[in-house]
């Protein structure tokens, strides 16, 4: 078996020269780019730096209080994400919780099934298993949900008008605003399934290559990425009509009746 091969802060500061090219022409093509590209560069790196000391820090204590303490961060933080990428969103704590309740239960079934059923770790909250596989799934998850959720928004807002027609003429609620439902659901699917379309084809993701690259047999690396894949798929689409069909349900009454006054 071939041994990984270490990487020295050398190595990363020549490859991040790229990053500078790209910044500078930014600059000379005026697109103005080049500040956000560097404050996400500078980001990314600190954010790494410190996930990697708390990671060996929770590794090595191995206790299930801090594993779930660190996962419960890491939902705050995505939950934030999805409430801030909502240009229209539901007023007061559904705005927050809708979203950040359907993607954690998502995530949190799909990941203690997988650790249960699958991997079957010893013991089966082993952090080193369940928290690169839960910010994998959740990560996903969140990106799903946030588009689901602000497609959903805007239509009904843009549509209010025609939807309030067909609720007058004795449509319920779920019949009214089906096509604008159907609709966020196949926004909120479609990241995902063009990942799995492209996988292995266009392009080999990052956990089977990080695999690859540290010297895990190809064979095996395609089973754990094929076992992801499946998981992340199944807790995106949870999380997705979990949030979308709960929208509809806040957005609406009843009596049938569409609330926009919900709706920031």
């Amino acid at each position: 078996m071939t041994e990984y091969i270490a990487l020295s802060w050398l190595d990363l500061a020549a490859a991040s020269v790229f990053i500078a090219l790209n910044a500078l022409f930014s600059m000379l093509l005026s697109l103005r780019l080049e500040r956000q590209l560097l404050i996400a560069s500078l980001r990314m790196v600190m954010q790494l730096l410190l996930i990697g000391l708390i990671l060996k820090t929770v590794f090595a204590v191995a206790s299930p209080w801090l594993t779930l303490a660190v996962a419960l961060a890491m939902t705050a933080f995505a939950s934030r994400e999805i409430w801030a990428r909502q240009e229209r969103r539901l007023r007061g704590v559904w705005g927050f919780g809708l979203g950040a309740g359907t993607m954690a239960a998502a995530g949190m079934v799909v990941t203690v099934f997988a650790l249960t059923l699958q991997l079957e770790p010893v013991p089966w909250w082993s952090p080193r298993y369940a928290l690169p596989l839960f910010g994998m799934i959740l990560g996903n998850t969140m990106t799903g949900v946030s588009l689901g959720l602000d497609t959903l928004h805007g239509a009904v807002h843009r549509e209010r008008v025609a939807i309030e027609a067909q609720l007058l003429l004795g449509r319920t609620r779920w019949q009214a605003l089906g096509p604008v439902m159907r609709r966020a659901l196949r926004s909120g699917f479609t990241p995902i399934i063009n990942a799995m379309a492209a996988t292995g084809v266009v392009s080999l993701p990052g956990m089977m290559t990080g695999q690859i690259l540290s010297g895990v047999d190809p064979q095996e690396a395609v089973k754990y990425q094929l076992l992801v894949m499946f998981l992340i798929g199944g807790a995106t689409g949870l999380g997705v009509m979990g949030a979308v069909i709960g929208s509809v349900w806040r957005l609406t009454d009843a009596r049938h009746r569409l609330r926009l006054d919900r709706l920031r």
